[in-house]
């Protein structure tokens, strides 16, 4: 991985332009209460072009520079050592990280002014609240009061996202792997639950063995909180309390994801808890079934980001229309959002370093064309919740989402979620069988 990450940084600072400079904090870490601290992840952005995961850092790359890449880390403290395990340090960053050179946290000031001379383009994403934001002011108001005297004003500073961004838009095949490896523990989970699944347990209780199968496969962290939706619940898109008991004749609904190395999966299946579906749920589950296919069937090359947005919601709307929710023309009801009241969200976002990854979906105003690489969910559903005006009361508390991660591939796509069972018969043969 050490190369890709130098391949990154080097596409990225060919991007930068002459005389120009590129800074990027890492991430921090934050109080919980007393003296806890949530347990750290590294930014993302920051991790993309280092793969450095400690907090209190600060990259900097120099195009054209002797040395382009510096790190500037907390150093090695054998003290903090004892309680909290070793840093990489200086020179950890340089033997183990890729640094061309790198310098103590504590001398970023002088180090910033030094890496940053002669510089007249800074590529930083301003609008936090770091030290590193504060120097970087002062330093272009020294800059310019300075000028008199022949020193080079940083005459503009650009967000280097968007650049970051649109690199990270197109997975490498090592991406893919993470990925793929972080949808296989998800799926093993997800698997785990549901035959654990049966009325009576509790929501967390599911939760807590969905999670325990991604410890024990090595993913050490969830790439979101996970979201255990039963009965009524399973209508509240991202419900998290995870509570409720399961009662018999509920649906239940999974939203979660695993993470590896750095990479988030996000799946969900939703099933009956007592191992059936009613005859309403399956109506429903069918539909939202068959609009997931149909927007999958939409997510390749030479169509646009938005195109499986469009043919999920059109299946769900033809749907409604059998299942007495909505009546009329199905184009009159697109047109006029007729369905946004049970189906409320968008079908698809971009999927890698953060669940919902970095990436623009619109260019010029027009949705964003896919290409090999690019990696999206595809998550249609319907949200009946209780007392929904023109829902029949034999909908009315059903919440259905299916949702699978495509790779767009040169000839169409590849579904790294699809042996995760979704088949109604399937789920059906699974649930409550542990």
């Amino acid at each position: 991985m050490a190369d890709e990450f130098k391949q990154r940084r080097d596409r990225l600072m060919r991007r930068l332009g002459k005389d120009s400079a590129a800074v990027f904090v890492s991430g921090h870490e934050t109080l919980r209460n007393g003296d806890v601290d949530y347990p750290f992840r590294q930014d993302s952005t920051f991790f993309y072009l280092t793969g450095f995961e400690e907090p209190a850092s600060v990259a900097v790359l120099r195009p054209g520079a002797d040395k382009p890449y510096t790190l500037i880390v907390r150093p090695h403290d054998p003290q903090m050592a004892v309680w909290v395990g070793p840093r990489a340090g200086v020179d950890g960053a340089v033997e183990r990280y890729g640094a061309d050179q790198a310098f103590p946290i504590e001398e970023l000031e002088d180090r910033l002014r030094e890496l940053l001379d002669g510089v007249s383009t800074l590529w930083f994403s301003v609008g936090g609240t770091t030290r590193t934001e504060t120097l970087l002011t002062a330093l272009v108001a020294s800059r310019r009061a300075m000028s008199q005297r022949g020193a080079t004003p940083i005459e503009a500073i650009r967000d280097p996202e968007p650049l970051v961004d649109e690199m990270r838009l197109l997975k490498s095949p090592s991406e893919v792997r993470s990925l793929q490896r972080a949808i296989d523990v998800t799926g093993k989970g997800l698997e785990v639950a549901m035959r654990a699944t049966r009325p009576g347990m509790h929501e967390y209780e599911v939760q807590a063995i969905l999670e325990q199968t991604y410890r024990a496969e090595g993913a050490v962290r969830d790439g979101f909180p996970t979201i255990a939706a039963s009965g009524p619940n399973s209508c509240t898109l991202h419900y998290t309390t995870n509570r409720r008991q399961l009662r018999d004749g509920d649906l239940m609904l999974l939203d979660t994801g695993a993470e590896w190395d750095y990479y988030a999966a996000d799946v969900t299946r939703t099933f009956p808890a007592n191992g059936r579906f009613t005859g309403a749920q399956r109506a429903v589950y069918d539909v939202v079934l068959e609009a997931q296919r149909n927007g999958i069937e939409r997510a390749k090359p030479g169509l646009s980001f938005h195109d499986a947005h469009d043919a999920a919601v059109r299946t769900l709307v033809e749907g409604l229309i059998d299942l007495k929710v909505l009546k009329g023309d199905v184009d009159s009801l697109i047109e006029r959002d007729a369905y946004r009241h049970v189906y409320m969200h968008s079908t698809s976002h971009w999927l890698g370093l953060d669940v919902h990854d970095a990436g623009r979906y619109r260019e010029d105003g027009k949705s964003l064309p896919l290409r090999p690489g690019m990696v999206l969910t595809v998550e249609p559903g319907l949200y009946f919740a209780p007392g929904t005006k023109g829902v029949p009361k034999r909908l009315q508390g059903i919440g259905i989402r299916i949702e699978d991660d495509i790779l767009v591939t040169k000839n169409g796509n590849r579904n790294l979620s699809g042996k995760i069972p979704s088949a109604p018969d399937d789920l059906e043969a699974i649930v409550g069988t542990r």
